[in-house]
This record gives C-alpha cells, sequence and structure tokens, in this order.
C-alpha cells in the first residue's frame, strides 16, 4: 500500500496495526493467533459501520465515501461471512444437537454456535436467526 502510494490503504492497515498494538498493550498480552487479530479487525470494522451511520445521518460526503473505502479494505483481511443459507443450516442443526424448543434455551444455543461460527459470522445476526427460528 505505501509503494502504491495508496493512501487510503496505507491508512486503513496502520489503523489495523495500532489498534493491535493497542490490545496487546492494554492487556499485556502478545497476541500470536490469528483468531484474537480477527477479533480485533471485526471490532474496527463494526465501529466503523457504526460510524458510517452516523455520518449518513448528518450527510457529511466527504467522510462517507472515504469510510466505505476504509470498510471495504477492512473486509478484504477477515472471513468471508457466512451466505444467510449455510449460517441458517448451521444454526438449525445446533438447535436440534443441543434439543432446544424455547427461546428459554437460547443461550446454550448460541454459545454452540458462536464456537462453530466465529468471525465467519456476526454475533447480532446468528441472534437474531436463532430467535427467528426458535419462535417459529
Amino acid at each position: 500500500a505505501m509503494k502504491e502510494k495508496d493512501i487510503v490503504r496505507k491508512n486503513a492497515v496502520q489503523m489495523l496495526k495500532a489498534a493491535i498494538l493497542n490490545y496487546e498493550k492494554d492487556k499485556m498480552v502478545v497476541l500470536d493467533d490469528d483468531a484474537s487479530v480477527l477479533e480485533i479487525i471485526a471490532k474496527e470494522l463494526k465501529k466503523r459501520k457504526s460510524s458510517l451511520v452516523e455520518y449518513e445521518k448528518s450527510t457529511r460526503d466527504d467522510l462517507i465515501n472515504e469510510l466505505k473505502n476504509e470498510i471495504d479494505i477492512i473486509t478484504g483481511y477477515l472471513p468471508e461471512q457466512l451466505s444467510d443459507d449455510e449460517l441458517r443450516r448451521i444454526v438449525s442443526d445446533t438447535i436440534n444437537e443441543e434439543k432446544a424448543t424455547s427461546i428459554k434455551e437460547m443461550g446454550k444455543v448460541m454459545t454452540a454456535i458462536i464456537s462453530k461460527v466465529k468471525g465467519k459470522a456476526e454475533n447480532d445476526r446468528v441472534s437474531q436467526m436463532v430467535r427467528n427460528i426458535l419462535n417459529s
């Protein structure tokens, strides 16, 4: 990114690197596994998406375009997200495995699903799908 003079990509990569270093300093740990790094990248992506909503409300076109570009770049560093059909299949299978029949068992189901889809689907999306299937 630096050699190609791609300023937006360079800034996004530097921001991710800074977020990882800040996490390591705050927690006094060294991140040596991909899962932890991907989790931080996903958090940064989530921050950008929420900022995008705010910028769109205030009609800040200059910042909106820059943020959309950052989101595209950050998304490239994350594993591909599961499609709705794939996620629905995993959720249904897990509900059957856990023998869950009501929304009261959602916590148990969510714990089992999150370990299967970590990094491949946002927790909010998983939660909504579990809720829909258990209520139907």
